[in-house]
Order: C-alpha cells, then structure tokens, then sequence
C-alpha cells in the first residue's frame, strides 16, 4: 500500500481534529457538571423579615398600650367641711325691724300738702317743701326727728327690700332724692322748681330706689 504525503498529511490532522471536538461535546453537553475551574458559588446567609401592621393583626396595638400604660389611681382627698352659706340680701331684710309708727298715718298726713305747698329750700308749709324738708317735718309729727339732707335721714334708718317696704318708709335715691312710700306703688315728695308737693309713681328714669324703715 502506498501512502502518498497528501494522505499522511490528512491523517495527522484528523488526529488532532477528533479529541478537540470530543472535548467539546463533552462540555457543552446537556447536565453536564460544569468545570470546577469556572463555578462560582454565592453563599448569603437566610434572612428573615417581619412585616407587621393594623390590618394583619387587629387590635395589636391597643392591646400593647393597654399593657405599657396604666392610668394612675385617682386621688381621694380628705373633705372638707363644707364653708357657711353667705347671707344675702334677702335674708338681710328679713330682719328689717318693725315700723314704730303707723305707716298708714304718715301717709295721710303728707297727702294733705300734695299740690298745696310749692317746692322750695323750705322745711315748713307755711314756706315751701325741699325733698328733705318735707320728709323732716312730715316725720317730725309723729316723733321722729330727723336731719336735713337726704342722704344723712337715710343713714338713720335701716335698708329693707321693696317686697317688705310698707307705707310710711322712705324711699331713696343716694345723693340725689328721697319721698314717702304710700304702700301702693307711688310715693309723696316734693320733686322740684316750679311744682308743687305730688302724690306719683316713681319716675323709671331714676333708676330702682333704695327702701328705708326708720
């Protein structure tokens, strides 16, 4: 058998081809373990999360709070007697003394100078009536002697409340005017310059009086 150079040459190359593509088939071949010389391995130690929250566990976290928080007792402390009521005003005049005189009969007897006797800085009917001076002789007549001036006959009597005000006390408006109550709503005073002693309602612009038993 003659083997020519062409033929050897070809042999030798088959040679080498042969292992080269076994080698690969191997490799690329379906599960094949990979190479140790190109595996890379990534360790990553298990992790574990926790997601909490209202709507997966309801009434966790009242539940907690009630456990951290506690209120605080309440503190009882000693009573104490309880203060005297104040007294009123009410009460007051209901210790207003009883009318020495009769009320009624004052009343008449200053309704005999109503639109008789003028206004004037006078204390007697015979001249003319201030607000004071009629008050001071009106009085006068039953025994009860009393100062000029509004404000000081007030001082001498004692302050009462109008459900208790009978005819015969004075009714008064500090440093400005006092008259006699007549018990039905009205009193009897000598007002002012150019009128006469009157027999009227208390005037509402003049505010409340005040209610005077002597």
């Amino acid at each position: 058998m003659t083997v020519t150079r062409k033929t050897a040459a070809g042999c030798a190359i088959a040679a080498l081809i042969v292992p080269v593509a076994a080698t690969a088939a191997y490799a690329f071949a379906p599960g094949a373990p990979a190479s140790s010389a190109h595996t890379v391995s990534l360790v990553v130690a298990p992790q574990t999360y926790t997601v909490a929250s209202a709507a997966q566990e309801p009434g966790t976290t009242r539940a907690v709070f009630d456990v951290l928080y506690t209120p605080p007792a309440p503190v009882v402390e000693p009573s104490a007697a309880p203060a005297p009521a104040a007294s009123s005003p009410t009460s007051v005049a209901s210790a207003a003394p009883a009318q020495e005189f009769s009320g009624d009969a004052v009343v008449a007897y200053a309704q005999t100078f109503v639109g008789v006797v003028p206004y004037g800085w006078g204390a007697d009917p015979s001249d003319s009536f201030g607000c004071d001076g009629l008050v001071q002789y009106v009085y006068g007549r039953f025994g009860i002697s009393l100062p000029r001036g509004a404000d000081n006959q007030a001082a001498l009597g004692t302050v009462i409340s109008a459900d208790e005000a009978r005819a015969g006390d004075l009714v008064w408006w500090p440093g400005r005017h006092i008259g006699i109550w007549d018990g039905a709503g009205g009193i009897i005073d000598a007002p002012d310059w150019g009128r006469y002693v009157e027999h009227h309602a208390p005037w509402a612009s003049s505010g409340p009086p005040i209610f005077i038993r002597l």
